[in-house]
């Protein structure tokens, strides 16, 4: 295990830990590149969190909250991975996967994981010591700004794309369908190059462009962040708000006609 392998498997790990169904998280350079929530079985979130990013998941980093059986290990099988990390393998899932060179499986279940209150950051030979983002998901403090509010799967959609966003260096956006990741702008300089960069990215993987939620993890200062979500088939928003020009932000919205909700809460990650 190298330090990168180290660092993509905290990131990988802490990820997948947000979801309770069968969940599947591809990591890369500490970054989500793919993310699934199934409501089928394990097998199947890994197969959708691969299409978030098929190019750049190989040479990544798996994580999963289920025990990896025989049809996830034969799919994980096809492709280079670093690391796959699960509560557990079954057998069968043992045998295909140590047939693969340079494979680490890491066996490590949820009840084992300490999340500390404190972090340290390096600082050209001195440390800073910061409180991690262990934010919970609370709808009940968010609140909806924009005229049109968001339907309850819209709403489901828009939990989940929050959650991801989470784990994304800023500037981060994240654009979400059915649960699983359609695109991913990460570590940009403009919150609005996040947002095309995202956009590619979906197209790459030849996703549909329509129907996506879109989150970001700091607030809109300008409403171009606004026409570039809806230019890339966001129906829904989610974001801390907060910015001076927030009202020209949700007059953006309304004018797109899609919703908006406020968070309160930033995540920065950095």
């Amino acid at each position: 295990m190298s330090y990168i392998n180290y660092m993509d498997a905290q990131a990988a790990y802490d990820g997948v830990l947000e979801f309770n169904g069968p969940a599947v998280v591809i990591v890369k350079h500490t970054n989500p590149c793919g993310t699934a929530v199934s409501s089928v079985n394990i097998a199947d979130a890994f197969r959708r969190a691969l299409q978030g990013d098929p190019v750049s998941a190989f040479g990544g980093i798996v994580a999963l909250n289920k025990n990896v059986d025989k049809k996830t290990a034969l799919l994980m099988s096809k492709i280079f991975f670093e690391c796959i990390i699960a509560p557990g393998f079954s057998p069968a899932a043992l045998e295909i996967l140590k047939k693969k060179k340079n494979i680490r499986l890491l066996k490590l279940h949820a009840d084992r994981v300490r999340k500390g209150d404190k972090e340290l950051k390096s600082l050209n030979g001195a440390f800073l010591m910061q409180q991690p983002d262990h934010s919970m998901l609370n709808p009940k403090e968010w609140k909806i700004v924009s005229k049109k509010k968001p339907g309850r799967a819209v709403l489901k959609e828009m939990e989940f794309a929050w959650k991801v966003c989470k784990h994304v260096k800023s500037n981060a956006i994240v654009l979400t369908r059915d649960m699983e990741i359609y695109g991913v702008g990460a570590g940009q300089m403009s919150r609005v190059d996040a947002v095309t960069l995202a956009k590619m990215k979906a197209e790459q993987a030849n996703r549909e462009m329509s129907g996506l939620v879109l989150a970001s993890d700091a607030f809109f200062p300008f409403r171009d962040g606004i026409d570039q979500a809806v230019a890339a088939g966001a129906v829904a928003v989610i974001q801390p708000g907060g910015s001076i020009r927030d009202e020209e932000v949700i007059a953006a919205a309304n004018e797109h006609g899609i919703s908006m909700i406020f968070t309160g809460y930033r995540h920065f990650k950095h």
